[in-house]
């Protein structure tokens, strides 16, 4: 199950390797470490068809991804850190992309760092992100709020069980002008399981159109049963945006129930529109550490939009 309301889990994010990162180099001054997946998955729906209709349903979304992460002693208070990851997909020209490429310093008031990496926003939508397959599509309503942010400034702080994070982004989008936002949030995490989190975002999405939201999020861990919601607000220009998630899962043994309900409205000129509405079903079976199969069922609540059935096994190194 993942852990996503721990304290730590933004610090985390940016010095420590994967559970299965391999260590290929450490001494009492630096370290560096390699992991990654190869994950082979289709995902079956009317969707994939196209606009006529004549396509195949079946679409392979095979990909696999490879990181390196690095620390290295400066002085007693200082530590310097990077990570890159990559990702391949499994298409016709076998597209690589850059997920992460950032580096910084940990010091004892926290970590600074820049590059492409995660709004300060991401550790409380990770609440609910926890699924295999689907999920993670209500609460992201402006671009400052997502993951994998380029030009990103981001300082994280744990105190005890109190984290914060607040960062900058300087023109995210080279398509657009006047696209910088910046963001803070925070959570504590109580010793009986329970978090709860807050955050702000506020920024451009172009030349006058002003973007804002922020989140609410709270999760509850007890023994192997995990709940969680995330609630966002927010504008973008003259449209107002409405989102939340809710997400459960229950471990029993090696196989992982889990399901997920996504939200997302948008408002303008006084007229609704659903963009997001949907359920998730999903099971995951790990037979250890490194290898896991998923299966997981979306239902679409949008009239005119397709279910989803999307099966993967994966394996991490």
């Amino acid at each position: 199950m993942k852990k996503v309301a721990l304290a730590s889990a933004i610090l985390a994010s940016l010095a420590a390797g994967t559970v299965n990162a391999a260590t290929v180099y450490q001494d009492d001054d630096k370290s560096l470490s390699i992991g990654g997946r190869a994950e082979a998955r289709f995902n079956l729906s009317d969707a994939n068809k196209g606009d006529d209709g004549t396509g195949n349903a079946f679409k392979d979304k095979s990909r696999a991804r490879i990181n390196l992460k690095g620390k290295a002693k400066i002085n007693d208070q200082v530590t310097a850190f990077g990570k890159y990851e990559a990702e391949i997909s499994d298409s016709s020209d076998s597209t690589v992309k850059s997920r992460y490429v950032f580096a910084g310093f940990d010091t004892q008031a926290g970590a600074f760092s820049y590059g492409k990496q995660d709004s300060a926003q991401v550790m409380l939508t990770d609440y609910t992100d926890i699924l295999a397959t689907f999920g993670g599509d209500g609460v992201d309503l402006v671009d400052g709020n997502k993951d994998k942010r380029e030009n990103n400034f981001l300082y994280a702080g744990e105190f005890n069980n109190f984290t914060v994070s607040a960062n900058y982004i300087a023109e995210n989008n080279d398509a657009v002008k006047d696209s910088d936002s910046y963001g803070i949030a925070a959570q504590y995490a109580f010793p009986f399981g329970l978090s709860l989190g807050a955050g702000y975002v506020s920024g451009q999405d172009g030349v006058d159109v002003d973007a804002n939201q922020y989140n609410l999020a709270a999760s509850y861990e007890f023994n192997n049963f995990y709940a969680a919601a995330t609630y966002a607000s927010g504008e973008d220009g003259n449209t107002d945006l409405t989102g939340y998630e809710l997400a459960t899962a229950f471990k029993m043994n090696q196989f992982i129930a889990q399901a997920a309900y996504n939200f997302k409205q948008s408002e303008d000129g006084g007229v609704k529109t659903d963009k997001v509405d949907y359920f998730v079903l999903e099971g995951i079976y790990k037979f250890n550490k490194n290898l896991r199969t998923y299966a997981g069922y979306l239902f679409n609540q949008i009239d005119g939009e397709d279910d989803e059935l999307q099966m993967g096994i994966r394996y991490d190194f």
